[in-house]
């Protein structure tokens, strides 16, 4: 049996930490699915079409990954695509929280689907998405702190587009 994880997200956009997390899970399972969540009711920054790009770009030489996108729940996406595992990072202790809570309602729902957390390397524990929207959207360099394939320079926010 194939040891697959999920790890789900908006992405908006993928960092560094992500990109950490995914690296740092490969040696644990045998496919990592990133999962980026879509939902038509929520505005996003950066539009899904780049987010799976900026994605793909980042892991085109690793034939374990797969990117997919997804509406809906992530524990039932699990249940289809045959993955046992949700992979999540953590930075802080409210992030715990967040994720144990998340975590155990799944469990209840589909109690053999374990979450994975892993911790967030020091160095990525002060790098969030929200941020990174922030510094775009008032025209500053992000590029420290997402991926190298991951290009922002041609990106121009829409001006009803907040962080």
């Amino acid at each position: 049996m194939n040891k697959i994880a999920v790890f789900p997200g908006s992405f908006d956009p993928f960092t560094i930490g992500h990109e950490s997390i995914v690296k740092r899970a490969l040696p644990m399972f045998d496919k990592i699915v990133i999962m980026v969540g879509y939902n038509v009711n929520k505005k996003s920054f950066f539009s899904l079409e780049n987010r799976v790009k900026w994605i793909n770009q980042v892991f085109q030489n690793e034939k374990r990954i797969e990117v997919i996108v997804h509406e809906g729940l992530t524990v039932d996406f699990c249940k289809e695509a045959g993955a046992r595992y949700i992979l999540r990072g953590l930075r802080t202790s409210s992030d715990f929280e967040y994720e144990r809570a998340i975590a155990q309602v799944n469990k209840k729902m589909h109690p053999e689907i374990e979450t994975v957390f892993l911790l967030t390397l020091p160095e990525h524990t002060p790098v969030s998405a929200t941020i990174i929207r922030d510094i775009v959207f008032h025209g500053g360099d992000a590029s420290m702190f997402l991926p190298e394939n991951i290009d922002l320079k041609d990106f121009k926010p829409d001006s009803d587009k907040q962080p």
